[in-house]
């Protein structure tokens, strides 16, 4: 592709697009949080401002601009300034290379619904992914409290702990569709998702995102019984916005992912297929499938918050290094070997050889959790 002065202008265009998309998308999941959970738990939810409460992330905005900041006397000022844009800024680049529709052709023009297309797309969004550890840790440090060093260190230890299990989750889609091109990866799933054939693969992904957005169960690293608020316990106003910000933005980011890698992307449902609803006969339907994927993964982790506890630290980390982590290295095992049965004897052979053994690892795996719970529990 020749480089050029409107190739540069459609780059930046989509970037705004794309940024203003996901901004819009982080204030109303709040609203949207804060509604499914008032749902749940017997509640109306915001209602007051606006229809239906729908003005309320904006009256959340306005408060949050307008409140005074504090910096403690004795904290590292350079990086307590920076912390909050260190977290938030990958949140926002790491779609660069997520496709959101397949090509349209408008006239002569060609719209691309993606910013970059680039062949280590996944080696990318881990790069990328990893970052954003920094800016919590710092914003411990540099907060010089120890609370907030402590949620600091925490979520340091969870993420390292849990990326491990992300990466093999990585290379199970990467087995799967031969590829490490994001748009390559969506059109080897056009007959079948890659969570049909690998669940547990699936499944974990989903559980490890949670680590990652350090949401509950998993929110140790800002217990409040335990650290006040955790890592931007001395954090306010518009600062505490960007970590607020970056933790939402990445729940859309995490779960556009999700979608991707393991449920077709912007595919369309199985049951479309080589209809006039399919991607192939009205390419314009791509966006509004991913959205809709986008929209039931986040109401997922809504709901996984309003059932499950927080988990203590010491299981939460041995979950991870005790559990996930030899779980997928079995399941990287298994897909090797269906893809390879998959070259020598056809595609049949791959359902033979990787759904079936994956759901019987994982069903041993949960019985070992279960059973182990139970001896502590009645110890």
């Amino acid at each position: 592709m020749e480089f050029n002065g409107f190739l540069l202008l459609e780059w930046v265009l989509k970037s705004f697009i794309l940024s203003l998309i996901l901004l819009g998308g982080f204030a109303y999941l709040t609203w949207f949080e804060r509604r499914v959970l008032a749902r749940m738990q017997v509640r109306l939810g915001p209602n007051r401002v606006g229809w239906q409460g729908l003005l309320q992330p904006i009256a959340d905005a306005i408060k949050l601009i307008f409140k005074e900041e504090f910096t403690p006397a004795s904290a590292q000022k350079t990086l307590f300034f920076l912390a909050p844009i260190l977290t938030v800024v990958p949140a926002l680049i790491i779609v660069a290379v997520l496709p959101w529709g397949p090509d349209i052709q408008i006239g002569d023009f060609t719209l691309r619904l993606y910013i970059a297309d680039i062949n280590v797309g996944i080696l990318y969004i881990t790069a990328v992914a990893s970052v954003a550890i920094y800016g919590i840790t710092l914003a411990g440090w540099a907060s010089n409290n120890k609370y907030a060093l402590m949620g600091g260190l925490r979520s340091t230890a969870q993420m390292i702990s849990y990326e491990l299990s992300l990466g093999f989750c990585f290379v199970l889609v990467i087995l799967l569709g031969g590829s490490m091109n994001l748009r390559e990866i969506v059109a080897a799933q056009r007959d079948v998702w890659f969570a049909v054939l690998q669940p547990v693969g699936a499944a974990i992904f989903l559980i490890v995102a949670l680590a990652e957005l350090n949401r509950a169960p998993f929110d140790m690293p800002e217990a409040e019984q335990e650290l006040a608020a955790g890592y931007h316990t001395e954090y306010s106003g518009m600062k505490f916005a960007l970590f607020f910000m970056a933790e939402y933005t990445k729940m859309i980011t995490l779960s556009a992912i999700a979608a991707t890698l393991f449920f077709g992307g912007y595919r369309e449902f199985w049951f479309l297929k080589d209809t006039v609803l399919s991607v192939d006969a009205t390419p314009w339907l791509g966006p509004l499938y991913l959205l809709l994927k986008i929209v039931v993964l986040l109401f997922g982790m809504v709901w996984v918050r309003a059932t499950l506890p927080r988990i203590r630290y010491d299981r939460l980390m041995s979950f991870g290094w005790k559990v996930l982590l030899p779980l997928t290295l079995i399941l990287v095992f298994i897909t090797s070997i269906g893809v390879v049965f998959g070259d020598l004897y056809g595609p049949l052979s791959v359902w033979l050889v990787v759904p079936i053994p994956s759901l019987i690892v994982g069903w041993l795996f949960t019985l070992a959790v279960d059973r182990s719970l139970r001896r502590k529990m009645y110890a």
